[in-house]
């Protein structure tokens, strides 16, 4: 692929009419890559022209939804609504070139030719001669585009290579609508243009678009941007990705205690490879992305494989980091912590098995527990009579050590299992529930050192009191 790179400006340009899904975020991620990579400029526009879908939730949600990922602009976000002025300068320069003229045809009046064309089944098509319709000083009109009648229309695409259309299947389209707001096409033209955009890397969804984008450019006589038009991303059934996948929001999988890395370095590798490697650091994805291993090919949405990663984020990041994003989720259980020397234990730990934050957050509560309780159903399967001498025997020798550390507590585990001719799993799960309420947790002896002898003797007391004793009537 030939590329130009010299004073690289990408840009991204979501529109603000819900929140950031995983599809435009990769593609915010590619623009982002591609400019950091070349030392370039990225730049973020919010494209708000849709008065009756946009709002400004919207545009704080994105945002927010960016600088959680780390995906840093230059310079303010520009907003479309504030360019008004511009566009318009723009429409009239088309009008006095003669490449665009005022339509003065109403939409209802289009409405109705439209019912009439699928009533004989047909596709409407726009005439140029309806433009007259209403024409008076007074009344209001929109601009269209004059486009060629026949010919073809060439894109030359990064990925794609060139692409042709046919002209006469373009009708003239509406550049400015009769409020004085832009179209789409001709506000991205105009923005992409007097921005200095460079490189344009989207979605092929907008593959339609890019033939009247081109008529636009040469109306203007600007030059055109060099284009790459990304594969979209499909879910596991190959539809594309949707809502009825589960979460495809950014701020969805945030909730969802997943780490920005994590989602980097996923959709970083969605449709874009390098070798075999997996993990990326952010650094490595700027110094080794590039247009030329991006495929072609959709992308399917894995989300083991995102699970995947993120938990071995979670593993590999510093405990501290990861103390810091778990303490407003325990906040917000009402579990008011500091980050301290159990706090930092109890991450490494959980870290170890966690998927996301939330396996950290959901887990954390019987370290810091006053009283426990304990699961009914590990309670009748554990602590039964039958492990009573052997629960009692182990906290009387625990409540005797002066050193209570791992070291003295295998100790004394292998003193009572050889005593009792008795292996670990039959004493593991006992002292689990004992400990934690449950059945699942980290490796005991971590537990206990967690705990600290005071808290374990209390919670093994706690145990011994509510098993019955073994009926030895018979």
């Amino acid at each position: 692929m030939t590329q130009s790179t010299k004073n690289v400006r990408t840009r991204f340009a979501p529109s603000p009419t819900g929140s950031l899904h995983v599809g435009g975020a990769r593609t915010a991620i590619f623009n982002w890559l591609f400019a950091r990579h070349f030392n370039g400029e990225f730049i973020l526009r919010i494209e708000d022209t849709d008065q009756e879908r946009s709002t400004d939730e919207s545009i704080t949600e994105i945002l927010d939804a960016m600088q959680w990922l780390g995906l840093d602009w230059d310079g303010k976000p520009f907003r479309q609504s504030e360019r008004l002025n511009i566009y318009q300068e723009h429409a009239n320069k088309l009008l006095e070139s003669g490449h665009a003229y005022k339509c003065y045809v109403t939409p209802e009046e289009l409405e109705e030719k439209r019912k009439e064309a699928q009533s004989k089944g047909e596709v409407l098509r726009y005439k140029r001669e309806w433009a007259k319709l209403n024409e008076s000083p007074n009344n209001p009109y929109a601009i269209r585009l004059q486009t060629p009648d026949e010919g073809t229309i060439e894109v030359q695409d990064l990925l794609r290579g060139t692409i042709t259309f046919d002209a006469s299947e373009v009708d003239d389209f509406i550049i400015l609508k009769r409020d004085g707001f832009p179209t789409y096409n001709f506000a991205v033209v105009v923005d992409d243009a007097t921005m200095d955009i460079t490189h344009i890397i989207r979605g092929d969804d907008h593959l339609i678009n890019t033939p009247r984008q081109v008529l636009i450019y040469n109306a203007l006589s600007y030059d055109i941007p060099q284009i790459a038009h990304v594969s979209m991303i499909l879910g596991a059934d190959n539809k594309r990705l949707s809502k009825r996948h589960g979460a495809t929001s950014v701020v969805a999988f945030k909730d969802q205690g997943y780490l920005p890395e994590a989602i980097i370095n996923f959709l970083s590798r969605l449709g874009w490879s390098y070798g075999n490697q997996e993990i990326f650091t952010k650094e490595e994805l700027i110094e080794k992305f590039t247009l030329d291993n991006v495929g072609k090919s959709a992308a399917v949405f894995n989300e083991e494989k995102l699970e995947w990663l993120n938990s071995w984020y979670i593993k590999n990041e510093p405990p501290e980091k990861i103390g810091e994003l778990v303490l407003p989720l325990l906040k917000e259980k009402g579990l008011n912590i500091d980050i301290d020397e159990k706090l930092i234990k109890i991450i490494k730990e959980l870290s170890q098995r966690a998927k996301n934050l939330l396996d950290i957050a959901d887990t954390i509560d019987y370290f810091y527990a006053d009283g426990i309780e304990f699961e009914e159903k590990a309670k009748s399967k554990f602590l039964t009579p039958a492990i009573k001498p052997v629960l009692s025997d182990i906290t009387e020798r625990l409540s005797d050590l002066s050193e209570f550390n791992t070291d003295e507590m295998h100790k004394v585990f292998d003193q009572v299992m050889e005593e009792r001719e008795l292996k670990l799993g039959k004493i593991a799960q006992p002292i689990r529930v004992s400990l934690t309420g449950g059945t699942v947790s980290p490796g005991i002896f971590e537990v206990m050192d967690i705990l600290g002898k005071d808290e374990v003797l209390k919670r093994l007391n706690k145990a011994l009191d509510v098993i019955p004793n073994e009926d030895v009537s018979n």
